[in-house]
């Protein structure tokens, strides 16, 4: 159990992908990590691309960044929803800046970009928001996981277990 005392903020809002919030909860809790379920506050429960409901444990609004080792934005296009709200990109910024682990994957580079933790990094995502990473002053390059400080970014469900072991090998 690598992340015994170690807790992780997942990210969660409408349209996320389901294996991008899923994968991470599980993989982190299996090395006992604290995993809490953090959405926007406009909701209880939140529906993925397909269906599939995730319960919020808190919101963004009532937890602050001393609270966590980590955050984990998983991708879909429930990135475009957290990256609204000032709370999310508050508490992104926040682990950051603090030197903390900040994990993203697939779509969830554009919660990075509006949370303003991008210039001068490099990171990974899916292509469709390349632009708009380089856009926010990042590096693009096509890895399955890259690793720029505090920051670790991934592509695509595939590469979720390359994505979770940077971030376990992170905090342990």
């Amino acid at each position: 159990m690598k992340l015994e005392g170690k807790r992780i903020a997942v990210l969660a809002e409408n349209l996320y992908q389901e294996l991008e919030l899923w994968y991470p909860v599980l993989r982190m809790r299996e090395e006992g990590a604290i995993v809490v379920i953090v959405g926007t506050g406009s909701a209880s429960t939140y529906t993925s691309k397909h269906g599939y409901p995730v319960s919020v444990d808190v919101a963004a609004g009532d937890v602050s960044p001393d609270d966590f080792d980590a955050v984990i934005v998983p991708g879909g296009y429930g990135p475009d929803l957290l990256r609204r709200y000032d709370s999310i990109l508050s508490l992104v910024k926040g682990i950051h800046d603090q030197g903390k682990i900040v994990a993203a994957i697939c779509h969830a580079g554009w919660v990075l970009a509006s949370a303003e933790v991008l210039n001068g990094k490099t990171v990974t995502s899916v292509s469709a928001i390349k632009d708009d990473l380089i856009h926010a002053g990042a590096t693009w390059v096509d890895q399955e996981v890259v690793v720029d400080g505090n920051l670790i970014t991934s592509r695509l469900p595939a590469d979720l277990p390359a994505f979770c072991r940077e971030i376990i090998a992170a905090l342990a």
